[in-house]
């Protein structure tokens, strides 16, 4: 309490915060600069190092020196301060623009650049050559999973009209070490591959070179058929390979330095090699050999799933496994982080490990699809760090995110999702920082000056809000290992009831839940679909046995009876209950902390984020009351009495719908018509 008052008669005392609409990002810093700055030469991408220091550094001055390292990634850099002098070193300009954001991260943090007794280095090396964001932008400018506004790219303006923000983009991705983009959907349209949008493409890639982004294309597989007019798109008909090798001609004579394709092939109703009575390496072989003279790649999405009864869960497993060995020495196969797709918490995907002759890479998902789109607070950089704790960052080739930008002022609508794109490329550059050092980073660039000791208290609040936000997502809306609870037709709201005819089981989430009166879960055990035998043999057996299989996995991997005793000593449905309404009570906690950073915040961002927390803490209630209220029926249990009691009926619960899809997050009037 003495904390707390302090506190708060500190922030009578302050003057008021200058506004600011989140545009900025991290990229915040003041332009009074006193950086004196060589360089070795002119070119666009040394002139944008140097404007960026100029513009924002404070401290010693600055010698950029481009010097050959052979100890260095190209895109490495070492900074050296050394009798009050700093210099930069790297093999490339590129690395020199990384370095100068660096030495501005750190000034930010107040851990470089200060006058020192003592000389300073500090080496950086990327620790993959390819950190790319999937925009599953759309050529309408519609975004799926887009929860931030329309699309960047307003192909209809392109070539000839373009936008200050594409720009922008470049340079807040190259801050955070970013170098490629894909520009379109993976479910995408064979147009972006015509002439008309290839010159649409090349002026997006004109303006991103000079930032050493390189851009990708998503594309059809069918392309050959809807654009060629081809009758096959078998990958071993020679027309179809001749049609692929003169595309791939046409693009590089377009964009020299085009990075290569995206392919969502067999999945969900996307065409690829399967029709053709081929396999997916056979299909990734043919793309990545027209690509080869360019020094292109292929990014080959393991994500495939189809309405059969082998658990969904297994899919890419025994589609992919086999192959390993079989495909060509530039392809990569993209897999997501956990065997469904993208939820609240998963176990990492066995496929990850399994294809050791086969170069892999993990796919993040940043924008928050399955955790309460751009309504929710949900810092995912600890689910990353988990997914790490079981996969070697030196077993993956390359690292892609599914971006969470669009045409917001604040690019991401809630103004902490802007950490989630943050942490994303900071993680893609070195897997072993902690979430809560890049939270950290992003914090004291974002909203706090590190150097003003009034604000230290706060953003430890504000820091420890954001460490506990995912974990209290996966408690309010499907802990202990369950999971796809969502609404049809959308991924936001609870419908763990949902049963629509016709439609494919897997797509409803009595698949997963499988509740009934003996209790719930998918077994996964070798007493059922046998999933567990998909992962090394620690593992196996670890997850395998329901006395050993940690909680957090349980419903995962076993179909649990109600009266299960869990790790807690509790009752499965006991520790259900506490689960669901911890999660509820920490959003509330988290409106708490958030309001201790009125004073220190500028209004217009502080009211936004405080909003957004309120809609995260109703919507927290409705997901506790209507899971808990509906597996009641069959646990026929009482909850126990330290659990806070519905708001809702069930019956009512049951009536929800909102009038959303998977391109839009709901509003607030939405939200409160929904009760």
């Amino acid at each position: 309490m003495k904390k707390l008052l302090s506190l708060f008669l500190l922030s009578c005392l302050l003057g008021p915060v200058s506004a600011e609409d989140g545009s900025r990002l991290w990229l915040r810093q003041s332009t009074d600069a006193h950086a004196q700055i060589t360089t070795p030469r002119q070119s666009p991408t040394l002139n944008i190092a140097v404007r960026e220091l100029k513009q924002a550094w404070k401290g010693l001055p600055v010698t950029l020196v481009l010097k050959k390292d052979k100890q260095l990634s190209s895109e490495g850099f070492r900074i050296r301060q050394v009798n009050g002098k700093l210099t930069v070193t790297s093999p490339s300009e590129t690395g020199l623009l990384y370095a100068a954001y660096h030495l501005i991260r750190l000034q930010e943090m107040q851990n470089f650049g200060k006058p020192s007794e003592t000389d300073q280095e500090i080496t950086e090396n990327p620790a993959y050559d390819l950190r790319i964001l999937n925009h599953w932008d759309n050529l309408d400018r519609s975004i799926e999973r887009g929860y931030a506004g329309k699309s960047l790219w307003n192909w209809e303006e392109l070539p000839g009209t373009l936008s200050d923000r594409y720009e922008a983009y470049a340079r807040a991705n190259a801050s955070i070490g970013i170098n490629a983009t894909v520009l379109n959907n993976v479910n995408a349209s064979s147009k972006i591959l015509s002439a008309e949008y290839l010159e649409k493409v090349k002026a997006l890639a004109d303006i991103f070179r000079p930032y050493g982004i390189k851009v990708y294309l998503s594309i059809n597989f069918a392309s050959p058929m809807q654009l060629g007019g081809l009758s096959t798109a078998d990958p071993l008909d020679k027309d179809v390979i001749a049609w692929w090798k003169q595309k791939a001609k046409e693009i590089y004579r377009t964009i020299p330095d085009f990075g290569g394709f995206l392919v969502k092939a067999n999945s969900e109703g996307q065409p690829g090699p399967c029709d053709f009575n081929r396999t997916h390496a056979e299909g990734a072989n043919m793309l990545a050999d027209a690509l080869k003279p360019y020094k292109g790649i292929v990014m080959w999405r393991a994500f495939v799933y189809s309405p059969t009864d082998a658990d969904r869960a297994k899919q890419a497993y025994l589609e992919f496994q086999p192959l390993d060995g079989q495909f060509r020495n530039n392809v990569i196969v993209q897999i997501k982080n956990g065997p469904v797709d993208f939820q609240p918490r998963e176990p990492y995907s066995p496929l990850f490990g399994a294809m050791p002759r086969t170069p892999q890479m993990v796919e993040f998902q940043i924008t928050q699809e399955y955790l309460g789109f751009s309504n929710h607070l949900a810092y995912l950089a600890p689910m990353w760090e988990e997914f790490f704790d079981f996969v070697k960052p030196s077993s993956l080739k390359a690292i892609a995110g599914v971006a969470n930008i669009g045409t917001d002022t604040n690019w991401c609508g809630h103004p902490f999702a802007q950490a989630n794109w943050y942490a994303f490329g900071r993680m893609a550059w070195n897997p072993s920082l902690t979430s809560g050092t890049i939270a950290e980073e992003w914090l004291k660039q974002t909203f706090f000056d590190a150097s003003n000791p009034e604000h230290a208290p706060i953003a430890y609040e504000i820091h420890s809000m954001m460490m506990e936000s995912r974990e209290a997502v996966v408690d309010y809306m499907m802990p202990l290992g369950l999971h796809h609870l969502f609404a049809w037709g959308h991924h936001y709201g609870p419908e763990p009831w949902c049963d629509v005819p016709g439609a494919r089981p897997d797509w409803m989430p009595s698949y997963y839940h499988k509740a009934d009166k003996q209790g719930i879960g998918f077994d996964r055990s070798h007493t059922g679909s046998n999933a567990t035998a998909q992962y090394p043999d620690s593992l196996c057996r670890l997850y395998d046995d329901i006395r050993t299989c940690p909680d957090e996995y349980l419903l995962w991997f076993h179909h649990a009876p109600w009266q299960h005793t869990m790790q807690s000593g509790r009752t499965l449905w006991d520790e259900l209950c506490y689960r669901y309404d911890h999660g509820v009570q920490q959003v509330r906690s988290f409106q708490k902390k958030w309001d201790l950073a009125e004073n220190y915040i500028d209004a217009e961002r502080f009211k936004d984020v405080q909003s957004r927390l309120k809609i995260q803490a109703r919507d927290a209630v409705w997901w506790k009351d209507a899971c808990l209220l509906y597996f009641q029926e069959f646990s026929g249990m009482r909850a126990p009495y330290e659990v806070e009691r519905p708001i809702h009926e069930l019956d009512d619960l049951k009536q929800v719908k909102l009038p959303i899809d998977n391109h839009e997050c709901p509003t607030p009037k939405m939200l409160n018509e929904r009760r």
